[in-house]
């Protein structure tokens, strides 16, 4: 669990910079452009919120829920992954979250309209498969956990 939680991947130096500059980049992309905004904009949109339409979701979530489950992942996930401070499961999060916005919630709009949500289901997914990198705080805890339980 501990591996999984907070393993980087990968100690290649030009690998590890390529996820870095993916991490920073969607994550911040991700914070600035969607989650802030949803975060800010709580108040008028928490009863207006769509609700994935699936079985095991709708039968207990509204839309007050589903807006904070979006702003937990889109801001604090977000945070994480650009920080690396547990990036799989904050990856994890975050490509459910894109995955229940590509398919569920925009299903009946063209591909044009679901594309920023499939392009940041792909990031979420490399990163829950890649880890941080060595440019990460997940290296250091990764490094420190060795270390004490060598």
């Amino acid at each position: 669990m501990r591996k999984w939680f907070f393993s980087n991947g990968t100690v290649d130096p030009m690998v590890s910079a390529g996820i870095l500059a993916l991490r920073i980049g969607i994550g911040s992309m991700m914070l600035g452009l969607h989650g802030w905004d949803k975060y800010q904009n709580f108040a008028q949109a928490k009863d207006s919120f769509p609700v994935p339409k699936i079985a095991l979701l709708s039968s207990w979530m509204n839309s007050t829920t589903s807006l904070v489950c979006t702003i937990f992942a889109e801001v604090v996930c977000s945070a994480l992954i650009v920080a690396g401070i547990a990036t799989r499961p904050a990856a994890a999060v975050l490509a459910f979250t894109m995955t229940m916005a590509g398919f569920v919630v925009l299903a009946d709009k063209p591909l044009a309209g679901k594309e920023m949500a499939l392009l940041y289901l792909t990031a979420a997914v490399t990163l829950f498969f890649t880890g941080a990198g060595a440019y990460s705080f997940d290296a250091r805890f990764s490094i420190v956990k060795k270390r004490m339980f060598s």
